[in-house]
């Protein structure tokens, strides 16, 4: 999981500021807690819950992080 977020393009890299808990310390647990998570993988974006049980695509997470950071979508760069 963790590895899918460090290998974002460095533009979605630039909005986040990303932060690992191990589950295998008191703190991890913690915070693991306080997300409401009940299952690994998860991923919180601003305390928030959003993905869980699941790896999402690249695409999937890069968006969610470019939507709650007010960020515009790279142009694709066709014609339209």
């Amino acid at each position: 999981m963790a590895e899918s977020v460090r290998s974002l393009p460095k533009e979605i890299l630039d909005l986040v500021d990303v932060r690992e808990w191990d589950m295998r310390t008191r703190e991890g647990i913690q915070r693991f807690n306080e997300l409401g998570a009940r299952s690994l993988p998860s991923i919180a974006i601003d305390g928030e819950l959003v993905f869980e049980a699941i790896i999402p695509r690249q695409e999937v997470l890069a968006e969610e992080i470019r939507r709650r950071a007010g960020a515009k979508p790279p142009e694709s760069g066709g014609q339209g």
